[in-house]
């Protein structure tokens, strides 16, 4: 009871912030619950891709149904990419718990976190110039690497996502969170439908979706509605605040891990 409670808390906060910022609120959700250490590697990937996907949903529907515009084609190739970068990401991940120990993976999900949000602050801070590519190879290209590291880093989006779609098809930052949202419902869902169809649901404790699920919900609901307000200097200062925290996070993961 007392571990689903703290859960709740962390995912109502972490997806609200992620639904803002396009993030997705996995990039917290994932380093905080293998800070707190209750759940296995596998069993926190699980949990943090089902909350992050109902807060995709959440958002996602409260978007369409503001009649907000969307480029179809990029959303519909994108998720495509995704879904099967998705599954890879699953299929990675399993493969390395299978041949390594949980450190190894841990420390590597830590690594290539860490990478991905350097990455992402050197474009927030310093600009660089856009591709603006088209085409709907692209899209399944983008969608590709943005499911796959979502999937085996067990963040849902993280911060790969906004920033590849701002450099590639030179979206401003409201815009990349909107589509980075609705890309990460289906490379999340595909990794959830991976883990059901192949029976691996019996390793979870489900109960505590009771905790997450009602969380996932309320956070994308606070989210969609402060995006919404909030202006794009304001998105983009809690983008920029949310990679310095998670960066915080992961170092301080990283060093209880090898003490």
């Amino acid at each position: 009871m007392g571990i689903g409670v703290i859960y709740f808390l962390v995912i109502i906060i972490a997806n609200t912030l992620g639904a803002i910022s396009g993030m997705g609120g996995g990039i917290l959700i994932k380093p905080i619950f293998d800070g707190i250490g209750y759940d296995s590697i596998s069993a926190i990937s699980f949990y943090s891709a089902v909350a992050v996907f109902t807060m995709s949903v959440v958002s996602t529907y409260r978007k369409v149904k503001e009649e907000s515009k969307f480029n179809v084609f990029l959303i519909v190739w994108s998720a495509m990419g995704a879904i099967i970068g998705g599954v890879g990401g699953k299929n990675m991940l399993d493969i390395m718990l299978g041949n390594y120990s949980s450190r190894v993976v841990l420390s590597t999900q830590i690594f290539i976190t860490i990478l991905t949000i350097i990455f992402a602050l050197f474009y927030s801070f310093f600009n660089w110039k856009s591709w603006s590519l088209s085409g709907f190879y692209w899209y399944i290209i983008c969608g590709l690497i943005l499911g796959f590291f979502a999937s085996f880093l067990g963040i849902g989006g993280g911060p790969i996502n906004v920033t590849l779609l701002m450099i590639m098809f030179g979206m401003g930052i409201k815009d990349a969170a909107v589509y980075s949202i609705a890309i990460i419902l289906f490379s999340q869902g595909s990794k959830i439908l991976a883990v059901i169809l192949n029976g691996d649901l019996i390793y979870f404790d489900l109960s505590m979706l009771f905790f997450i699920i009602p969380a996932a919900i309320l956070g994308g609901l606070f989210g969609s509605i402060l995006s919404h307000t909030f202006s794009d200097k304001y998105v983009e200062n809690i983008f920029r605040g949310m990679l310095i925290v998670v960066i915080f996070i992961n170092l301080a993961n990283g060093i209880v891990l090898f003490n």
